[in-house]
């Protein structure tokens, strides 16, 4: 059983402490061999198998469960570019760890750097998870002092890394960029319910019959009556909406429909899809809170085009090598890892390291 408290999870910025069980064939490796260069930095395997061994708890945990199959299904199956999910999984962990040290090696820049309270709460972390583990449990996570302890510093790095690295972006949006219409709407559907409580699909008749019905809203409605009666009257209920041009939801062909208005209260014709007909009113050409919130989220998205655009520019920069046959040595089908949440009887006796929790959660957005 491996186990970590409260504060370690924290401080490597997971949101949970948990302990992890392995399963399979539990093996030692050479946690000093080299299984990639950052920059000119060594990373160990040690290192990367720690932290990967920690993610495939995480995967096992809760999305093989989610996806209804066994961890070792999961791994073999085709994650869509012509990998497995374990391969494909690998990769991104990689991804992740050469980034963590690129973002280390530029911290300086920043005038980032470690605190003595961000050393103490790490320290105390390994620590803790060295005490709480057998050796047999270590060398199948790679769990050793050393190796935990990079990972953290690694990780606390990156996170307090994460708002320097995304400042100094134009906050400034114009209400025209970020302009988003309103409108009400109401969906007429294709399927129906039949006494026994089944779903069944109009027939070609039916349809046309919808259609004239939801021709007879649109022109009701274009000539002024209140689209809540009208909705009640014929049995569909009205939704609304908040959009713009790029908008897909809840239907794009909707979205073009009652884009093309160009005045407050006009009606769409009918909109025809594969699932039902739509008939919206434009209601507002510029609603000013999903407009103002829309302006939130283009800076946001500047923030995270610099953060990216950053690490692109890194890694361009930076000799990056992978050692490949290193690196198969971390399997996922023959050593399965899972997490269990401990007691309150763990976590109530944990001892103070928040120094490097606190900054730790925003940073593994951008992973």
């Amino acid at each position: 059983m491996i186990r970590f408290g409260k504060k370690a999870a924290a401080v490597a910025a997971f949101s949970v402490m948990a302990s992890m069980a392995f399963t399979g064939c539990s093996g030692s490796i050479n946690s000093d061999e080299v299984v990639a260069t950052v920059g000119g930095e060594e990373m160990t395997l040690g290192v990367a198998n720690f932290y990967a061994r920690f993610t495939q708890g995480q995967y096992e945990t809760y999305l093989a469960g989610m996806m209804g199959t066994t961890a070792e299904e999961m791994w073999a199956q085709d994650a869509g570019d012509g990998s497995t999910y374990e391969e494909s999984t690998k990769d991104g962990i990689m991804e992740n760890l050469e980034n963590m040290y690129l973002i280390s090696q530029h911290a300086g820049e920043y005038g980032v750097s470690l605190t003595d309270e961000d050393e103490e709460a790490i320290a105390a972390a390994a620590e803790q998870f060295d005490a709480d583990n057998s050796e047999e449990v270590k060398e199948t996570v790679s769990g050793y002092r050393k190796d935990v302890e990079k990972v953290l510093e690694l990780l606390t790095i990156q996170s307090k890394m994460y708002d320097p690295m995304r400042e100094g972006v134009d906050e400034e949006v114009s209400d025209e960029e970020a302009a988003q219409k309103s409108m009400q709407y109401v969906f007429f559907s294709y399927t129906t319910t039949d006494d026994s409580g089944a779903s069944v699909q109009l027939t070609d008749e039916e349809k046309e019959a919808l259609l004239s019905t939801a021709q007879s809203f649109s022109d009701r409605a274009a000539a002024g009556e209140d689209m809540e009666a009208l909705a009640s009257e014929m049995g569909v209920e009205v939704q609304t909406g908040t959009f713009d041009s790029d908008s897909t939801t809840p239907n794009a062909d909707l979205i073009a429909a009652a884009d093309a208005l160009t005045a407050e209260g006009e009606v769409t014709a009918p909109v025809e899809t594969d699932n039902g007909i739509y008939v919206a009113k434009l209601t507002s050409l510029l609603d000013r809170e999903a407009t103002d919130a829309e302006k939130e989220t283009i800076v946001e998205q500047r923030r995270s085009d610099q953060y990216n655009s950053l690490l692109e520019e890194w890694r361009d920069a930076a000799d990056i090598k992978v050692k490949e046959r290193v690196w198969k040595k971390v399997d996922f089908t023959y050593q399965g890892i899972t997490i269990t949440t401990p007691s309150e009887e763990d976590t109530s006796s944990d001892s103070g390291t928040d120094g490097a929790a606190d900054n730790s959660t925003d940073g593994t957005a951008e992973e």
